[in-house]
């Protein structure tokens, strides 16, 4: 049975309404594809042995190769999975640099969905930094979705650093990535389109 990772952006849930319009998605047009979203540790420091241990307890995500969807800080995840273990990735506004724009945040935070409050601090930036990847092993495995109105991110450094990909560039919108739920047709044919690349 196929398997498909919606990885949220910060300060986010598996209840927001992108993962849910996946979901339902899924439900109704792939029922026999398990959707797994989970809730992303807020400490920076737990995200990769997180991460590790979802692909442990979920071995069918790899089967065949791995398939993403991720949204802001979750497609900067996203891209350091992929080019970890290979498989096709689509990313949804991603933040390609999230070390530099949280600086500005550190202190403390309470995640809207959750109402978990936590503390940003310098390490934490740290860790985040070590998912960075500065370059792509195969960017034709990934599909960028962008909006120009992101009020959060500026589009242009998604459009660099993921040069090679299939970037698809939409005038206006926001950092939610506005009726994104019209892109799900595109984004199952790309995660389902020819052999996932092994790295």
């Amino acid at each position: 049975m196929a398997s498909i990772l919606y990885l949220h952006g910060f300060l986010s849930s598996p209840s927001s309404l992108k993962a849910n319009q996946t979901r339902a998605y899924l439900l109704q047009h792939f029922p026999d594809t398990t959707f797994i979203c989970p809730e992303l540790s807020n400490s920076p420091a737990e995200l990769e042995a997180q991460l590790q241990a979802l692909l442990k307890a979920h071995p069918d995500l790899l089967t065949g190769g791995l398939k993403v969807i991720g949204s802001s800080m979750g497609g900067y995840l996203a891209t350091w999975l992929t080019e970890q273990y290979g498989g096709r990735a689509v990313l949804i506004n991603p933040a390609v640099t999230p070390f530099e724009l949280l600086k500005d945040y550190l202190g403390e935070h309470e995640n809207p969905y959750t109402n978990k409050r936590f503390v940003l601090s310098e390490d934490d930036i740290g860790h985040i930094r070590g998912f960075y990847q500065p370059q792509l092993s195969h960017p034709e495995c990934y599909k960028v979705l962008l909006q120009t109105g992101d009020e959060t991110l500026d589009y242009r450094q998604a459009v660099e650093h993921y040069s090679g990909a299939d970037v698809y560039i939409e005038e206006g919108g926001d950092h939610s990535f506005v009726n994104y739920e019209a892109h799900l047709d595109g984004i199952m044919a790309f995660l389902n389109s020819a052999k996932a690349t092994q790295s």
